[in-house]
């Protein structure tokens, strides 16, 4: 098989315009979510075309029980280790809640710290049409923005539920603008999370960027899932949506006792692992 990244698509660099391209011919896109350095070079050699450094870390790295009180700094800080592990995939990090609510100006400077000090190449908010203005300000300079509708865990307070959202008439009809909206704002793809499967496919098809589903059916453009979970390292629940590739928390418990019996039972370390 060729190396050559003119004839192996899984070695060319990933762009927002590949994104657009992939969506234009029917190539589903693979999205993860990455935290650290390891992960992110597992990831990208895998060939997953988005790495996505979500505040979700607040959840699955920092034991938060939502992402709200995920910082600026601690995604400067997951952001830098994760661009260090990446050739070819699209690296986005996202935007921690109050890090772009309070006015254009404010966001504009945090996206310019996340793709200056961290090497991600897009920055990722929650929002519909009430953040366009501020979406466009951000592109406007360069910084590529992804959006996020649907379920949007930054608003989890008001929300009050992780239930699927878009059920309601009206509810819909918010989003199907609110992502149209987005797309005239200039973002380059959108996150839509825990909508029913219907209208996900329905907003795919009314917008030319890509959609990139979560729990949201097979009728966008791409999947992403929280790679711990898909991985069954963060068990403290199982959302519907997730399928469990591999069992990686059962394995790594069994490991770490046989490690402790062994230490424990003076077998290891044995000959061959001394000097």
């Amino acid at each position: 098989m060729s190396t050559d990244p003119k004839n192996d698509k899984r070695l060319r660099k990933v762009t927002t315009r590949s994104l657009r391209t992939m969506k234009e011919q029917g190539e589903p896109i693979s999205a993860l979510t990455a935290y650290d350095y390891l992960m992110a070079q597992l990831l990208d050699r895998a060939g997953i075309d988005l790495i996505l450094v979500g505040d979700s870390a607040g959840m699955v790295v920092q034991g938060l029980d939502t992402t709200v009180t995920v910082t600026l700094e601690h995604m400067l800080y997951h952001c830098q280790v994760v661009s260090r592990g990446v050739e070819r995939a699209l690296v986005v990090g996202d935007m921690p809640f109050m890090s772009y609510q309070i006015n254009a100006d404010e966001a504009l400077r945090n996206a310019g710290r996340l793709i200056k000090e961290s090497g991600v190449e897009a920055v990722k908010v929650e929002g519909g049409e009430k953040i366009c203005d501020t979406v466009r300000r951000i592109v406007d300079v360069g910084i590529p923005v992804m959006g996020h509708l649907g379920l949007t865990p930054q608003s989890i307070h008001k929300f009050g539920t992780y239930q699927v959202r878009g059920t309601e008439p009206a509810e819909a009809a918010a989003m199907r603008r609110d992502a149209k909206a987005l797309e005239d704002a200039g973002a380059f793809a959108i996150v839509i999370e825990k909508i029913p499967a219907a209208l996900a496919a329905e907003i795919s098809k009314s917008v030319s960027v890509p959609i990139i589903g979560i729990g949201a059916g097979a009728g966008c453009d791409g999947q992403i899932l929280v790679s711990q979970d898909m991985l069954g390292l963060y068990t403290r629940f199982h959302p519907r949506f997730v399928r469990r590739y591999a069992e990686l928390g059962r394995e790594m418990l069994e490991a770490f006792e046989h490690y402790r019996r062994d230490v424990k039972g003076r077998e290891f370390p044995g000959p061959d692992e001394s000097y």
